[in-house]
């Protein structure tokens, strides 16, 4: 049976009102909200989905990843119209409740203009200077660890980490020492958990791609969402499916939401919205809201709304030591950035960090046929990573709609070339630490990690949707907060990014009134 939750959810009714509507709880609209409920404003946050229970099964591999518990059932097309089922959680929280937590600052290069080898990243319309300030303010919001010394590509800062870096377990000390021996910096991953002093983390193996069933991970409903409804400036809705936003006569502003609310039709009236639902879904619903001002979709005079769709180009290396068993519980510590800004050859390669300890029977989910003590066997003695590489924008890489509504993600990866000489290199990487095997397994569009682009922030209205503050240039009483924004996808997590975007959108924008 499922735990009670501290706060509980409050049922829409055929019609609602606030001075701001958020659609989605994730890491930008849970954020947002945050920020406008210190301001005092009436906000009311819209969520299809329920809280995600607090359950046994929250810590259970089999649960999690075989039985896919906390999967949507909903299916997207990929680029052929194959039918695959999407790496999202329609949750309170959003995919911040099952994310790993990683909460590393972007690079000051990765808001400039970037040469690849499989192309160019653009420029961002603000600086790396005008978002450090939100950057501290957001690791406060969400407790992130860390360590400003031994990363070679560190940003600079103006304030130091709230609290100090997630200690090593020995296993990963040691392994710390042979990558510095085979020549490399490896340095500390910063981390949103809950390791303050009497703080709730248990640091347990299920982490990294779990639920936290004790609240100590920093996803979006404990550290943001939560702390907003306690002020009364916020009220949520949950299992409110937003399906269309309609505009005034002239279409120049948004007047109300149509939605599918637990008892029915809802209409949610506001003075200005925020769409938080993710780089696909935020898109997605300015597609379907095409009316007459607006043919081709809302907020879309650009033809660019769906368009840039970037994910990471990324894989899971499993470097297996057969001498040497792996005996660590918290492995996601370490993460190795010598080559982000150049791999040698005159263009960065991107990062690595380390996962979560991957047990046999989350292997089970992709290697089918093996046999699981086998699965179990190669688990004990490795250690795993993330190969993270910056995808490009590409205006044919796009979200769709299908005439019966069913989302089409089109994506064909970019800049893959430069991916696979930062795979090779990581392989490299691991044998002269003393690993004798190096399996892989190569993320597809199932996994949808760190999706981005589709309604891109610029200063121009002919090739951008949103504004550098992330309001449209269509409507002037909408905006979107969410990883749709980014002009590039960096090669670096993006939770924290969409969460300074977040604080400096309330604290510079009009948003707050």
């Amino acid at each position: 049976m499922a735990e009670p939750h501290a706060q509980p959810h409050a049922q829409p009714q055929a019609e609602l009102h606030a001075e701001v509507v958020v659609v989605g709880s994730g890491m930008g609209g849970a954020t947002t909200a945050w920020a406008l409920a210190q301001r005092g404003v009436d906000v009311l946050v819209l969520e299809r989905g329920e809280r995600l229970p607090r359950e046994p099964q929250n810590w259970s591999p089999e649960a999690v990843f075989l039985e896919r518990r906390y999967k949507p059932t909903e299916t997207w097309l990929d680029r052929d119209g194959r039918a695959f089922v999407p790496g999202v959680h329609h949750v309170v929280g959003g995919n911040t409740k099952v994310y790993g937590a990683s909460l590393p600052r972007f690079r000051e290069s990765d808001f400039g203009e970037v040469e690849h080898l499989g192309g160019r990243s653009p420029a961002w319309p603000f600086s790396y200077d005008d978002l450090e300030p939100y950057y501290g303010q957001a690791e406060q919001l969400y407790r992130v660890h860390g360590l400003a010394d031994g990363d070679p590509t560190a940003p600079r800062r103006s304030t130091d980490f709230p609290f100090p870096a997630v200690p090593h377990e020995p296993y990963v000390a040691d392994l710390a020492d042979r990558l510095r021996e085979a020549g490399v910096h490896p340095s500390s991953t910063a981390m949103g958990i809950d390791l303050r002093e009497g703080g709730a983390c248990v640091r347990c193996a299920t982490c990294d791609g779990f639920p936290c069933r004790v609240d100590a991970k920093s996803d979006a409903e404990t550290c943001a969402l939560d702390p907003a409804l306690a002020t009364g400036h916020v009220r949520l809705a949950t299992g409110t499916l937003v399906r269309r936003v309609v505009t005034d006569a002239a279409g120049g502003r948004v007047t109300h939401l149509l939605a599918d609310g637990p008892e029915g039709p809802v209409t949610v009236r506001g003075e200005r919205f925020v769409l938080s639902g993710g780089a696909v879904a935020s898109a997605a619903l300015l597609l379907a809201s095409a009316d007459g001002p607006h043919p081709h979709g809302l907020a879309n005079s650009s033809d660019q709304v769906g368009r840039r769709f970037m994910m990471h180009n990324n894989a899971h290396i499993a470097a297996v030591d057969l001498d040497r068993r792996n005996d660590v519980v918290f492995q996601k510590t370490l993460g190795v950035n010598d080559w982000y800004d150049d791999g040698g050859a005159g263009h960065p390669l991107g990062s690595l960090q380390l996962l979560g300890k991957v047990q046999g029977s989350m292997m089970k989910s992709h290697a089918t046929r093996v046999p699981r003590r086998v699965l179990d066997a190669v688990a004990a003695r490795s250690v795993e990573w993330l190969v993270m590489g910056e995808d490009l924008p590409d205006a044919d890489n796009r979200i769709t709609l299908e005439a019966d509504g069913t989302l089409r993600c089109t994506r064909r990866a970019r800049n893959t070339e430069q991916h696979a000489l930062l795979h090779r290199r990581a392989k490299k990487l691991m044998r002269r630490a003393g690993y004798d095997v190096v399996a892989t397994q190569h993320f597809d569009i199932s996994m949808n990690s760190h999706m981005c682009g589709t309604v891109v922030a610029g200063h121009d209205p002919a090739t951008s949707v949103l504004d550098p503050w992330c309001r449209s240039h269509d409507l002037a009483n909408l905006w979107v907060v969410d990883g749709g924004f980014f002009p590039s996808s960096a090669a670096m997590n993006p939770a924290l990014t969409i969460a300074a975007q977040a604080l400096r959108v309330v604290a510079e924008s009009t948003l707050a009134g």
